[in-house]
């Protein structure tokens, strides 16, 4: 009897251990998806194939292990996810918006917004000045084009992405941030305690110089810039003007659409102004031609740039050269020749993503390249602190020496 008990114990013992088994075998065999409850919008794209199992194992061992539980925000973890995502592509310039930062770069597109009024990116992977706004805090303050920054507020900046470098030194009217600078000259880092204010970004200004030379300083390709530089280009020949001086020094670019618009102020319709490269061996371009506005089109003109010119400034200045052989003066461009696209996505977030390269009109890749100067001017501190332009006088004097047209 005493061994029939056992017996039968020790087949329920062998039942329960093979189906325990079992049990965990197939819960391991189950997509790991499927064992994380609550997913909403879980279908895979057409076309992608790519092996999810990892990312909901961490999921759930991140849901289920960590300490805090009460803590986790699942849409933080899921804007974390796209972010590292986004992040993967090794590109500073495409980046994932959460909702609060979507309204951030809105506020950018439109022009006014609370900051220090400093365009800044990466260059050799390094956080910098790319242009200090004109009359700004930033500028007022002494920083400069190509300052390199350490620190923000203490923080190192070395492995923050260029929206969270943006969003620290972002902030209310009236406060303060820190920016570790170093710049060539520095011996060591410098701090530059900077006082944040309502920023309106500036857009363009003429003023006449001798010998009927029109001087248009450009600041960026943002807002109403094309109402903006066709009025301003209307008061130049109202007021005579014979030749023009372009000034897109500190100019951190902008709209595609007002590169291309403004250059065709300068360049004769149908003349090819920029390459836009989507890559995949040069398969993949779009060519944009100037509209051919008569307004400077057989004027001399003299164009202005320097480390700040970025982008759309870029651009600009490339297109003309190319396309009319015009005297760039100043010094090498930033380099920021890349073109990005703004993507809405669900619940208010977005992402700016790069899906091509600007090239010249005569194929020369501007991106981390730049574009050279054709009379190299260097701006030294000591000009800047007695208040000299050497590269402006410069860009006058070469325009006093070129043959007027008639128009």
């Amino acid at each position: 009897m005493f061994k029939r008990i056992i017996k039968f114990v020790l087949a329920v013992l062998v039942v329960f251990i093979t189906y325990s088994f079992g049990f965990y075998a197939g819960e391991n065999s189950v997509p790991s998806l499927n064992k994380v409850q609550g997913v909403i919008n879980k279908e895979q794209p057409a076309g992608v194939r790519a092996d999810f199992d990892i990312f909901w194992d961490a999921w759930k061992t991140a849901t289920d292990k960590y300490v805090d539980r009460k803590t986790i925000d699942p849409q933080k973890m899921v804007y974390g996810a796209v972010e590292g995502m986004v992040a993967s592509l090794g590109d500073p310039y495409t980046s994932f918006f959460t909702p609060e930062q979507s309204k951030m770069l809105e506020a950018d597109i439109n022009g006014s917004f609370s900051g220090i009024g400093a365009e800044i990116g990466f260059k050799n992977g390094v956080l910098t000045v790319i242009a200090p706004l004109k009359d700004s805090p930033a500028e007022k303050t002494g920083l400069r084009a190509g300052d390199r920054i350490g620190k923000i507020d203490g923080a190192f900046t070395g492995d923050l992405s260029l929206e969270e470098a943006v969003l620290k030194i972002r902030g209310e009217r009236g406060t303060k941030v820190v920016l570790n600078i170093m710049r060539e000259g520095f011996e060591e880092p410098r701090d530059f305690t900077i006082t944040r204010d309502i920023i309106t970004v500036p857009l363009v200004t003429l003023r006449m110089e001798q010998g009927g030379i029109a001087y248009i300083q450009l600041f960026n390709f943002l807002g109403d810039i094309d109402q903006e530089f066709q009025k301003v280009a209307r008061q130049a020949l109202a007021q005579g003007a014979k030749k023009v001086v372009l000034d897109l020094r500190n100019n951190a670019g902008g709209f595609l659409d007002s590169a291309i618009e403004t250059a065709s102020f300068f360049v004769p319709e149908g003349e090819v102004v920029a390459i836009e490269d989507f890559g995949n061996n040069g398969k993949q371009r779009n060519e944009f031609r100037s509209s051919g506005y008569r307004y400077f089109q057989t004027m001399p003109v003299v164009v202005l740039i320097d480390g700040g010119s970025a982008s759309a400034a870029e651009i600009v200045a490339g297109a003309l050269k190319d396309a009319r052989n015009v005297p760039l003066v100043g010094e090498k461009t930033f380099g920021k020749g890349s073109v990005q696209e703004v993507v809405d996505l669900a619940d208010g977030t977005s992402i700016k993503i790069t899906v091509a390269k600007w090239l010249t009109p005569s194929g020369a890749s501007i991106h981390e390249q730049g574009i050279e100067p054709t009379i190299k001017v260097e701006m030294t501190a000591k000009d800047r602190d007695e208040g000299k332009d050497p590269q402006l006088e410069k860009a006058l004097e070469v325009a006093r020496g070129l043959e007027s047209v008639s128009q």
